[in-house]
């Protein structure tokens, strides 16, 4: 089981609560249900809209459940962003 960090940005750092906090899981589609049932509601409602980038590298349409999760590595967690 891989560690890491996983950011919340903008709505999803609202919808969380929380600005980061750890993952253990050993994909992304782990790490974003066990981030489901931590913060109930709203957040499982933004993520549906979220892009994330693991490590610095975007996801795009890969399925969550493939992208493997790295010791130490980051998520990133980016809603839509307004403006030009």
């Amino acid at each position: 089981m891989a560690r890491g960090t996983i950011r919340y940005w903008a709505a999803a750092k609202a919808a969380a609560g929380t600005a980061e906090e750890p993952y253990e899981a050993e994909t992304l589609a782990e790490a974003l249900d066990t981030a489901r049932t931590h913060h109930p509601g709203e957040l499982t409602t933004v993520l549906r809209r979220c892009s994330f980038l693991v490590d610095g590298a975007p996801v795009g349409t890969r399925g969550h459940e493939t992208v493997r999760l790295a010791e130490g590595g980051t998520v990133e967690v980016l809603p839509p962003f307004a403006g030009g």
